[in-house]
């Protein structure tokens, strides 16, 4: 099914729905577009247009990939960063144990592309998601799917909708990252609880225990180890205590982009428990990486030897006005640049084929369509440039583009990515 679904992603036509790409390309499939290899400067692509370096997205990949085996985690990446079938393969080539997403539709996406691992790091207590969960487990055997539970109400909706299930659904117990924090059980005796409540079904098998260390109120990295040991210790509780009698390994998970390495840190250290233990890591964001938040704060940088991830993503816009020395436009905004966290950061401006640094020129607002440009005194800029925008939070780029093109250093595109939101 994956194989198939893939190739058809080749065959979609090129028209007005996929913003930034070529006009004279409208007919085209999407694979007789790539065959053409057209170049992102030159070859009829319109501003704004959002690119993937071919080189450091492939960097980024073979990063965490080394990364995950140097430290004997296995690897789920969160997919709801991209939601990007051939980017979800791209990492399954490079050593991931299955996809992270977070809500019903995202799995829809991924079962329609085959991923047969599936960690849903939320709650799910939809009983028409639950009973087509429960179709394709039935339909598949091969499928693996696990999921948060977090209360015994949230237990006894499940059950409910899962009745007569040919198989059970795999869950996790969400340990609370702290009072304040997002999901999850708050207490070591509460969570007991919730295991007891999935015991006493049919209809679901505790397998692990799981949380997410980004919501540690006030993180640091004594505050998010004393979290990732206590949902250590609450895994070795449950597991003394007979839960997972009826699952053949111990699932262990934590994971964001923000404290992979103290994750690393403290599951090196899970002691041995009846049954194997699946380290597993959930960090999504590095497949592209970012110029802004996830720059400043991945683990990477407090560990400079374990590697670097490099920005992936550049969007190019167009100066459109140039109305006083101190001020230009350009043609990106809202709807084409991720700005929940950061503004764009101006990198480089290209003009009649030359690329220089954008030395003077800084991202000061956006509106709806255009991008506001602060240029300090003898900053080179002038009505027609192109400027290459930096981007913060990944999460919130891959949304606003259905088909991204790979392009390589030169800026041959060699491969469209196509995104489903």
């Amino acid at each position: 099914m994956s194989t198939e679904a893939l190739a058809r992603l080749a065959e979609e036509r090129v028209d007005h729905r996929f913003k930034g790409l070529p006009p004279d390309a409208d007919g085209l499939t999407v694979g007789e577009l790539t065959a053409q290899r057209r170049n992102l400067f030159t070859g009829g692509f319109t501003t704004p247009v959002l690119a993937l370096s071919a080189e450091r997205l492939e960097h980024n990949l073979k990063l965490m990939e080394t990364y995950a085996a140097r430290h004997g985690l296995a690897f789920a990446p969160h997919g709801k960063t991209s939601m990007a079938p051939q980017l979800f393969h791209r990492q399954l080539e490079h050593g991931a144990w299955g996809i992270t997403l977070a809500v019903p539709h995202q799995v829809r996406v991924a079962r329609t592309f085959g991923i047969s691992r599936v960690f849903l790091a939320n709650e799910l207590v939809d009983p028409a998601a639950l009973r087509w969960i429960a179709a394709e487990l039935a339909a598949d055997p091969s499928f693996r799917f696990i999921c948060y539970v977090d209360s015994v109400r949230g237990v006894e909706l499940m059950d409910a909708a899962l009745e007569g299930a040919a198989r059970p659904v795999d869950v996790v117990v969400e340990l609370g990252a702290g009072e304040g924090a997002r999901t999850g059980v708050r207490t070591e005796a509460e969570c007991a609880a919730v295991a007891d409540a999935v015991a006493a079904t049919d209809t679901l098998r505790l397998v692990g225990v799981a949380g997410y260390e980004g919501e540690v109120p006030q993180a640091d990295p004594e505050r998010v180890r004393a979290w990732l040991t206590r949902l250590v210790a609450l895994a070795v509780d449950l597991d003394k205590a007979g839960k997972f009698a009826r699952t053949e390994e111990i699932v262990v998970s934590a994971g964001g982009s923000a404290w992979f390495d103290t994750v690393a840190e403290v599951f090196a250290d899970i002691p041995e428990l009846s049954l194997p233990v699946l380290k597993l890591l959930r960090s999504g964001a590095y497949v592209s990486h970012d110029d802004g938040h996830y720059r400043k704060i991945t683990p990477f940088n407090r560990v400079p030897q374990e590697g670097a991830l490099e920005p992936a993503f550049r969007l190019w816009a167009q100066v459109v006005s140039r109305p006083s020395p101190e001020q230009a436009f350009a043609n990106a905004g809202k709807r084409d640049a991720a700005y929940d966290l950061d503004l764009p950061f101006a990198q480089v401006v290209r003009r009649d084929g030359a690329e220089r640094p954008a030395t003077g020129i800084e991202v000061t607002g956006l509106s709806d369509q255009h991008a506001w440009l602060s240029t300090a005194s003898g900053a080179q800029l002038e009505v027609g440039d192109w400027v290459g925008l930096g981007l913060s939070h990944p999460c919130t780029s891959f949304d606003k583009w259905s088909l991204i093109p790979v392009a390589e250093a030169d800026g041959t595109v060699v491969a469209y990515v196509r995104t489903f939101f």
